[in-house]
């Protein structure tokens, strides 16, 4: 495997080059750096080799009586016999390695739809349990069902919404101190500016005070 993978990255990185000299006039070049679809492997995939088929993270065994395909030897343990495909889909796949690739594409596929089941299933029966339960207006954000019975004290267990908090944080006390003392980040303004902002807001909160009560005190 190890072997194997080596020699598809080294026709990777080939591939890569001459997709990088094309620059900005290759449309899957741009599509792949931008993130819109696909990455860099699928291309080399596409123009150098696809590499080792596998299925449960190892070379294909299961198939035929001591090989996989009919087309090979019996007890062959060569690159080919195993599932290695060294064509692109830009040249083509011969037959036994297109039905390679099919045996490992079927391992995904089935993977995919099951995964999938699996936690949309989860998900159903995670709502179905919790679709009476409200967090309450109490000091400690208690978690109550529609009886008014007490699940959690707190919400969480810790009273931090997740959609507010911040890394565990029930709030992200950096904004809250840089808006306080007038910094930015781990930059600080300078004292006496701060100093003198601060004496400003004083003087003009006082001169509001004198004219709503006529200049008496």
């Amino acid at each position: 495997m190890v072997m194997l993978d080596e020699g598809k990255q080294t026709a990777g990185d080939i591939a890569k080059d001459e997709l990088n000299q094309s620059g900005s006039t290759n449309a899957a070049v741009n599509m792949a750096i931008s993130g819109a679809r696909g990455s860099m492997d699928n291309l080399t995939m596409m123009a150098g080799s696809i590499g080792q088929a596998k299925v449960r993270g190892k070379r294909l065994e299961r198939g035929y009586l001591d090989r996989v395909l009919p087309h090979f030897q019996r007890g062959g343990r060569g690159a080919s016999e195993r599932g290695f495909i060294d064509s692109s889909f830009k040249r083509g796949l011969r037959p036994t390695e297109f039905f390679m690739l099919s045996v490992s594409g079927r391992e995904s596929l089935v993977d995919t739809a099951v995964r999938t089941s699996k936690s949309g299933y989860m998900q159903r029966r995670l709502i179905n349990a919790m679709d009476d339960l409200k967090v309450t207006s109490d000091n400690m954000f208690s978690v109550r069902n529609t009886a008014n019975r007490i699940i959690q004290f707190s919400y969480g267990e810790d009273g931090i919404d997740p959609s507010r908090g911040v890394h565990g944080s029930a709030f992200n006390i950096d904004v809250i101190v840089d808006d306080a003392l007038g910094t930015e980040g781990k930059t600080l303004v300078e004292r006496e500016s701060f100093e003198h902002e601060v004496a400003e807001d004083d003087l003009g909160a006082w001169e509001d005070a004198s004219e709503y009560d006529g200049g008496e005190n």
